[in-house]
């Protein structure tokens, strides 16, 4: 990394001059994806491999590495890429309303039906259909999808016609799938048969490089859309380097926001501007004067890494609804949300 000799505070990435140049694509960028590490090349290739097919696809990875945006590359780079890209979050929908989510429903099949309804199997017609969070599908539901798969139709609910499954599908999981499988939370039919060709997205702390090249993403995007031109500090890319990043691609964006809201010209990002959590043991260790906000939010995400990434059992171990959990979730990842087209 080199240095700008003008000044000995402030950092000048040597991609970032390609990167504001109008004419050239921001280095590192594949579709919706960023990173030139060795691990990332390995996602891009097996990205171009599988999106020109019809194959399903399981993509896994730890909470906040960008599972949905391989989702929505490999549509991109697709036959379908002319047609809807439809994403539902399986474990955000009450498990007595996931089938009428899916598949649809005629008016009258049940209370409150006063219409017929198009489920995401046919709103993604002709496109994409991702299945976020897979493992958080109620079983009887995963007999049903496993059906569909396998036979391409299905009826809405309280309907009598069959109709054609024409969407490719596209599942994903924070967890484990064979882990999944033994924990009796994904059928292992269904696993089988959603792994055609299974991508593993790596966690950003196993992504040499990606992380400062993220970051430096991240702030001229907010410099565009602000009209500024901020510019980190030399101690700020290194906290950046050296940095864990537990919450992955999601946790780094959220940071580059606050300090970037918090800085004049220059900005800093050290670990108390952070809040990090250290972990000690099956405890946290946190510094005093960490907004109960923050707090709350460190606390969910640890919990959420101690449960494997299980949202119901880490619901469970904080006392609140799943519904909560995933509210909460959804701020923590809007709040401070950066386009990335």
């Amino acid at each position: 990394m080199d240095f700008d000799a003008t000044s000995s505070n402030i950092v000048s990435l040597p991609f970032v001059a390609a990167a504001r140049a109008a004419s050239a694509p921001a280095p590192g960028r594949f579709g919706h994806l960023f990173g030139c590490s060795a691990a990332m090349q390995e996602v891009y290739r097996r990205i171009q491999k599988v999106a020109p097919t019809s194959a399903t696809v399981l993509i896994t990875g730890e909470s906040g590495s960008g599972k949905e945006l391989v989702a929505r590359t490999i549509h991109d780079r697709s036959a379908f890429a002319r047609a809807p890209f439809v994403a539902v979050n399986c474990g955000a929908i009450p498990a007595n309303l996931i089938e009428a989510e899916l598949f649809g429903y005629e008016k009258g099949s049940f209370t409150g039906a006063t219409r017929q309804h198009r489920g995401c199997f046919e709103r993604a017609e002709g496109g994409t259909l991702f299945l976020d969070e897979i493992t958080e599908m109620a079983p009887e539901m995963q007999v049903r999808l496993l059906r569909v798969l396998e036979t391409g139709r299905y009826a809405r609910v309280g309907g009598e016609v069959d109709l054609h499954a024409r969407a490719r599908v596209l599942a994903a999981t924070n967890r484990d799938p064979l882990q999944a499988v033994q924990d009796n939370q994904l059928r292992e039919d269904l696993m089988y048969r959603l792994a055609v060709f299974p991508i593993a997205l790596p966690a950003l702390r196993e992504r040499e490089g990606d992380a400062e090249l993220l970051a430096e993403h991240f702030l001229q995007q907010l410099n565009a859309a602000e009209g500024t031109a901020k510019r980190y500090s030399r101690q700020a890319i290194m906290t950046v380097r050296t940095h864990r990043w537990p919450g992955n691609v999601r946790e780094l964006r959220n940071a580059v926001q606050r300090a970037f809201i918090m800085a004049d010209d220059v900005i800093e990002m050290d670990f108390a501007g952070l809040a990090c959590a250290e972990p000690v043991g099956t405890c946290l260790k946190l510094p005093i004067g960490i907004p109960l906000a923050e707090l709350e939010r460190q606390m969910i995400y640890a919990t959420l890494d101690h449960c494997d990434g299980n949202k119901r059992r880490c619901a469970q171990v904080l006392g609140i609804s799943l519904k909560t959990l995933y509210n909460r979730l959804t701020e923590y990842q809007s709040g401070a949300a950066v386009a990335t087209t």
